[in-house]
Formats: C-alpha cells, sequence, structure tokens
C-alpha cells in the first residue's frame, strides 16, 4: 500500500465540506491517496482556514464555482449531506471534475437520475464505505469459489430503527436514521446479494421502531435485514450471514470473516466435533490488533480507504469502478425509499 508521497501519479484534488466527518475520516484517508489536496470549500470561513493551516493547503474558498474557476482540479471530494449532494454534483460534473462524495447521495432517487445525466464520462463515485471493507471483498471472494454454490439467503443485524410513518418521510422530505445508517448495511447486503426485485417492511411499536425489512433478490435469493433497535451502544451488535449450498460465510464487527464448511456428522452416531484433518471445519480471518499497521486501522477496516482509492484509481486508470457508481447508489435508495413504502405488504421496485 503506498502513501500519498511514494505516488508518482497524482490527482489535483478539492474537498467541499471540512466538518467533523471530514476532519475524522476523509482528510486522513488522503494520505495513503494518489492525490494533491490544493483546493478546501466551507461555508464556515473560521473552520475553514484552520483546517486549510493543518493540512497546509493554501486554496481556501467559501464558493464552489470560484474554487472550480481559480483551481485546476481534477476531481472534487463532496462532504456535506444528501440535501446539498446533488446540486454541487451536477456543478461539479459540469465544471469537467470527477466528483467523488459521501453517503448517502440524496433525498430521492430522481436526484440521483439528475446526477446520471449530467454525468457525460466523468467518473462519478459515492462512499459506501461497507461495499469496500476487506471482510466485504473477502465474502465476496468466497462466494465466487465453486463449493459455495448458489446464494440462497443472507440474514444481516444492524443497531438501528425505522420511522413508522415512512410515507410522511418521504412526502415531508425528511433526513432519517435509516436514510443516514441505514444505508450502510444496505449498501454492503446489495454489493453481495445483487440486484433486489421485492421489499417488505415489517414495523414493531412506537414512533422509531424496530423492524426487519425483508429483500427478494433478483438471483431468487432472499434476505433478512434485521433492525435491532435497543441494542445496547459500544457492543458488537452488527454482523451478516450469507448461506451457500452447504456453506456460511459470517461477517462479525467487520474485523472477522468465518467460512464454515461444515463437519462430517452422522446424527446419533458421530461423537467427535472436531474430526480428523484440515478440509472440513471452518476457516477463519481476523484482524490483529497487535501491531500497528494498516490492516488495523480503521480507515482500512471500513473501508473509506478502500472507497476512494478506487474513485481515485478508476480515474487515473480510465476504468470503471469496481462498485459504487451511481448505478449502484440509485438501486440503494429505490430500495431505501421502498422500505420506507411498505406496511407490511411488499413494495415492487421499478426496472432501472
Amino acid at each position: 500500500m503506498s502513501t500519498q508521497r511514494d505516488c508518482e501519479r497524482r490527482l489535483r484534488v478539492g474537498l467541499v465540506g471540512v466538518g467533523s466527518h471530514a476532519n475524522r475520516n476523509i482528510l486522513p484517508a488522503l494520505h495513503f491517496l494518489p492525490v494533491d489536496l490544493v483546493a478546501l470549500c466551507d461555508l464556515d470561513e473560521g473552520l475553514l482556514r484552520r483546517t486549510a493551516s493543518e493540512y497546509r493547503v493554501d486554496g481556501v474558498y467559501t464558493e464552489t464555482a470560484r474554487m472550480y474557476a481559480e483551481v485546476g482540479l481534477d476531481a472534487v471530494l463532496l462532504c456535506v449531506g444528501p440535501q446539498q449532494h446533488p446540486d454541487l454534483a451536477v456543478e461539479a460534473l459540469g465544471a469537467g471534475l470527477h466528483v467523488w462524495m459521501e453517503k448517502p447521495p440524496a433525498m430521492r432517487t430522481a436526484q440521483v437520475d439528475a446526477m446520471n445525466a449530467a454525468r457525460a464520462d466523468r467518473v462519478c463515485a459515492v462512499g459506501f464505505k461497507k461495499a469496500y471493507m476487506p471482510a466485504t471483498r473477502k465474502a465476496k471472494e468466497l462466494m465466487g469459489q465453486a463449493d459455495f454454490g448458489q446464494l440462497r439467503s443472507i440474514l444481516a443485524v444492524y443497531p438501528m430503527s425505522i420511522p413508522a410513518d415512512g410515507r410522511g418521510v418521504l412526502e415531508r422530505g425528511e433526513y432519517c436514521n435509516w436514510l443516514a445508517n441505514g444505508c450502510h448495511p444496505l449498501s454492503l447486503v446489495l454489493e453481495l446479494g445483487g440486484d433486489v426485485r421485492t421489499v417488505t417492511t415489517v414495523r414493531g411499536a412506537g414512533e422509531e421502531c424496530a423492524g426487519a425489512v425483508f429483500l427478494h433478490f433478483a438471483s431468487g435469493a432472499v434476505g433478512v435485514l434485521h433492525l435491532a433497535a435497543g441494542a445496547p451502544g459500544g457492543c458488537p451488535n452488527e454482523f451478516y450471514r450469507l448461506y451457500g449450498h452447504g456453506r456460511l460465510i459470517a461477517i462479525e464487527n467487520s474485523t472477522r470473516v468465518v467460512y464454515q464448511r461444515g463437519v462430517p456428522l452422522q446424527y446419533g452416531v458421530s461423537r467427535d466435533f472436531a474430526p480428523p484433518g484440515t478440509d472440513t471445519g471452518a476457516l477463519v480471518w481476523e484482524a490483529s490488533h497487535r501491531l500497528a499497521t494498516l490492516e488495523n486501522k480503521a480507515l482500512f477496516v471500513q473501508g473509506m480507504v478502500g472507497e476512494l482509492h478506487d474513485f481515485c484509481e478508476a480515474v487515473l486508470d480510465g476504468r470503471p469502478l469496481l462498485t459504487c457508481g451511481l448505478e449502484f447508489a440509485r438501486h440503494l435508495m429505490q430500495v431505501y425509499e421502498a422500505a420506507l413504502l411498505s406496511d407490511g405488504s411488499p413494495v415492487e421496485l421499478a426496472a432501472d
């Protein structure tokens, strides 16, 4: 893994939005990317100048149009919110720039369509970090093994709620937690499960409900996203299970991948849960926190460096994104909206 100082090819990038998230995650990630950060833009001029001083950036702007006019950029990173992303992305694409934006990309599916219409030949990526987690990439590799067979079902557990009045949330244009954080498990499930055809939501009691979102994939597989509202904070409350043909892939707490291959068992006869040999049982990959090395850093474990690195390499090499382009984002937004609209009955997604 190269650091910025080791990269011979670099993109000239500007960052729009220097708030808490950018300061904790995006700016530190740039150290590992082939970029030169040459401009910053934010409405908070005091915060903007303090950030520019910390990162030794000369280009400081409170207006994106002026930044694009005065600084030669290859790409822009948008780190604001889904309310602002669509207009800012269309503006940047119109200025001929490649665009990366944080999740969520927008408030509604139609806004993603507007960005796609303005894209032309530019790379436009959305930061769905969980699709780029090393654990997710390993799970995808294992799903491609012949012995896994076809994906049959997915179980996902994520500690969050869903609004009781989903239709009202959409009509009022509210930015709810189901969009802000629900896109995390959704992005992982869609990356591994593929396109979804119908969505059914079952809610518990209260304004912010526990619930389950049932997904029927185009492949014939089914999935359940358990929204575990009330889970204790600060504990490992997130996990995923993918079931194939006599095989199970588990992702636990983003840091552990288990490939269960099963063991020989004769009911009522077998007496040994660990039979001889290494061709059966579980294979485990787990982050070791023993060393101060890159694979243990949250920026890598959670996929933030991975998503940004794919964007940079796609621009530099003139290749498609591995995943999480606007088509992926559009489909995720369709699933997000359908889950809000469902009242216990299936909602069929419109064909792209």
